[in-house]
Parts: structure tokens; C-alpha cells; sequence
């Protein structure tokens, strides 16, 4: 499996050049880093190179590295890489062969190319990411709220947006409608309680 990938990191390399900051191996699959501005041109090349043929989305979604930057591999630290990034996962079924393509984002405004015009399944992964994470997806036909409300403030899947939320939707008797009103819950941590009975399994014994 191994030489597969290897055979196939090359031909990436091969393919697009400097569009591709890093190409690495990882749990049996192939990983390449894109310079953001040359999404649209990689993307393109891997769907119709016939040597890549990556003719399906699988799949599509933002991360967040808020936490794990500041435990990142030390690559990552030297280069302070972004918070954001948009993470797509490709198949070649006349090849069998499967890449991740990972492309990082701006802080401030997380905004990249939309890959709808190129794979159709992208349409609700993007509006997916906007919902969550908040990232933009410049030239999507449609995008808007997928999963939270179409009044919902702040995006979910941010690793700084709080446990209980900014807002709560009630119903009002008065106004005989729903109505949005800051969050009435106290936010608070709860840590489960462990209790360790002597010699529980043999292992205090």
C-alpha cells in the first residue's frame, strides 16, 4: 500500500508543484497541503489528470486548530499556520485510490473558492462548513444555514463558541410567537465523579 501512495505523492508532485506546500503519508492515506489561491487549478487536475481520475467527493468539512496549535508538530509551530482549514477527501474509482487535501485559511476571514461547479456533492458540505465554522465559500450558489436556525448567531463548531450557546429560543405568550433572549442557563463544567471500590477488578489486589 505504501508504494501505491508513494507512486502517487509523486505523481502529485509531478502534477502541480509549488500549488502543493507538503504531501505526506498518514494512516495508509495520501494527505496534500494546497496553497489556497491554487485550489480551484489542483482540484481540477486531480479530478481529470488521467494518471489521478479523483472523480468523486466523498467528503468535505471545516477544522477548527484553535487547541491543537498550541500542541502542533513542530512544522506547524515554525510555520504558524492558521486556525482554519478546509479539509476534502477524493476517490478514483478507476484507480481505487483515495486523497485528503487539506487547504489553510485567513484568521479573520475564512474564505476560500467553492468546488461546486466541480463536484455537485459539494453544495451541502460547503453550506455545512459556512453553518458551523463559519467559512465562507466564495462562488456557492446558495450559500446559507444548513443545520442550526436561520437567526442562529455565532457558529457552533468553533472551539471558543460557548457550551450553552449565545441564545435560546422561547415561545412568548404576549407576542404569540418565538422569540430569541440571551442565555438564562449559568454555564458551568461538570467533571463526573469516579469511585474506585478496593480491590475493583483485581487491579488494587
Amino acid at each position: 500500500m505504501s508504494e501505491i501512495l508513494q507512486a502517487l505523492a509523486d505523481n502529485c508532485r509531478e502534477a502541480f508543484g509549488e500549488a502543493i506546500t507538503n504531501a505526506g503519508i498518514d494512516r495508509n492515506e495520501l494527505t496534500l497541503e494546497v496553497k489556497r489561491d491554487e485550489l480551484l487549478n489542483v482540484c481540477r487536475l486531480l479530478r481529470d489528470h488521467p494518471r489521478l481520475a479523483f472523480e468523486q467527493l466523498i467528503d468535505l468539512c471545516g477544522v477548527d486548530y484553535l487547541e491543537y496549535l498550541k500542541e502542533a508538530p513542530d512544522r506547524y509551530k515554525e510555520q504558524k499556520l492558521p486556525r482554519f482549514a478546509v479539509v476534502y477527501h477524493l476517490l478514483s474509482l478507476r484507480h481505487n485510490h483515495r486523497v485528503r487535501v487539506r487547504v489553510f485559511l485567513d484568521d479573520d476571514m475564512p474564505i476560500i473558492s467553492s468546488v461546486n461547479d466541480m463536484w455537485a456533492a459539494a453544495n451541502w458540505f460547503e453550506r455545512e462548513a459556512f453553518d458551523l465554522y463559519g467559512i465562507l465559500f466564495e462562488g456557492h450558489p446558495d450559500l446559507r444555514r444548513l443545520l442550526t436556525d436561520y437567526g442562529f448567531i455565532g457558529h457552533p463548531f468553533r472551539k471558543d463558541f460557548p457550551l450553552s450557546g449565545q441564545v435560546e429560543m422561547r415561545y412568548d405568550e404576549e407576542k404569540q410567537r418565538v422569540i430569541y433572549q440571551p442565555v438564562t442557563i449559568e454555564p458551568r463544567v461538570l467533571v463526573p465523579r469516579v469511585i474506585r471500590e478496593e480491590g475493583f477488578g483485581g487491579r488494587n489486589t
